[in-house]
């Protein structure tokens, strides 16, 4: 335990004071995370040895994300959200359900040894993007603003609003899912899932909001106290939303985004938030180390060539007909909506999904899990490396604040 600690903490406390440097280059934080679990684990050198089980990578995927939609969503700029809000109005309602069919559609000429429920499972899993790995294009001041909103937005709400279309399938592919009629299992969950987790965020977002002003105006805040506020306040809405029957993550974007706009204007915002933004980079790293030593180490042997014909049709054909599609009509350029389209990075989500159907020990979850592993590995790798010099090809010398 104590030789992986070292590891972990050396590499972190090294990656800490180079990573100004890392940022100038085409290579993200996710891609060094997993290469350092990869090369130091099991695989390589057999140095890093994490004997993790599913639950423990989902906790952690899940806290992560609950963090990094939060501090997102409240770093959003809600004057361009107002004007460019049919963006991510479009990727969500129309986008992600022609996503997901398309997904659908390639999975049945793909994997011939699927049920139809659990090819629709697989498309439903990899239809949301990261936010976490979409970080460098949304908080990059060189992104037009509509642009980087708009996937912000995106990013925030579609792994939400995938997670009960999951559970629906999920039900539907058990025996228990049989005795319910579709409609009205689809409207039950949708409704819960969607409906508590606003509530959840908004409601403890205002009451937390409330109580900040009236004790920081006392001064019982201190200085070393408040980098813990917003963590707690971000982990406790994702929490209440969860053990409510509601989605965690919708929780975390819609409470962080309140509290941006009831922070907007007050000075402790960006105190508040820097704290919570360390804390979820580190999650992160932590995450995607332990992804790369634990899983994708113990993976690579089993992954086929249909997995990686579909991991990069999900990646591009997939994400990016349905994107230019919806797009159409907007007041985009066609760099715009192909740069949108390519820009649907798989990460956090997507592992948090493969857990819950592998935990589920459907006949095909082995093909599901390794077909998400696969994905997630070329998107860390492909978005990785083209977000740089896309956003220089593309959008060098201005950021245009363009109304749709």
């Amino acid at each position: 335990m104590y030789e992986n600690l070292a590891i972990i903490v050396i590499f972190i406390f090294l990656y800490s004071i180079i990573y100004g440097g890392i940022e100038r280059t085409p290579i993200n934080g996710a891609i060094v995370y997993t290469a350092f679990g990869l090369i130091f684990g099991p695989l390589c050198l057999g140095l890093l040895v994490l004997n993790v089980d599913a639950e423990f990578l989902r906790t952690i995927a899940e806290l992560t994300l609950s963090l990094v939609l939060f501090t997102d969503a409240a770093n959003a700029n809600l004057g361009v959200l107002k004007k460019s809000f049919r963006i991510p109005q479009r990727l969500l309602l129309i986008g992600l359900p022609l996503t997901i069919l398309l997904g659908f559609g390639a999975g049945i000429v793909i994997f011939r040894g699927l049920t139809l429920l659990e090819i629709a499972i697989l498309a439903t899993m990899l239809a949301p993007t990261d936010a976490a790995l979409g970080k460098p294009v949304v908080t990059n001041k060189s992104v037009p603003d509509d642009i980087r909103e708009g996937l912000n937005v995106e990013s925030g709400l579609n792994d939400g609003i995938c997670v009960p279309i999951l559970f629906l399938f999920l039900a539907l592919a058990s025996a228990s899912g049989a005795e319910t009629s579709t409609p009205m299992l689809a409207l039950k969950l949708v409704s819960e899932e969607i409906g508590i987790g606003i509530v959840a965020g908004a409601g403890l977002t205002f009451l937390a909001v409330f109580l900040i002003r009236l004790f920081g105006e006392k001064g019982w805040i201190t200085e070393t106290w408040r980098q813990l506020t917003v963590i707690a306040l971000a982990l406790s809405c994702f929490a209440v939303a969860q053990s409510l029957g509601g989605s965690g993550f919708i929780a975390s974007f819609v409470g962080g985004m309140l509290f941006g706009k009831l922070a907007v204007h007050k000075k402790f915002k960006h105190d508040y938030l820097l704290a919570a933004e360390g804390t979820g980079d580190t999650f992160a790293l932590l995450t995607w180390v332990t992804f790369g030593s634990a899983v994708v180490g113990h993976s690579i042997d089993q992954i086929s060539w249909q997995i990686v014909v579909y991991s990069i049709l999900s990646l591009t054909i997939i994400r990016m007909l349905p994107v230019f599609v919806v797009l159409t009509k907007m007041n985009l350029k066609v760099s715009d909506k192909l740069f949108i389209g390519w820009f649907g990075p798989r990460g956090l989500a997507s592992v948090v999904f493969a857990v819950i159907v592998l935990n589920r020990n459907f006949a095909g979850g082995k093909t599901i899990t390794m077909t998400a592993v696969s994905t997630i590995v070329l998107s860390i790798v492909a978005h990785g490396f083209t977000a740089n010099p896309l956003i220089s090809a593309l959008f060098s010398n201005n950021n245009p604040k363009r109304g749709t």
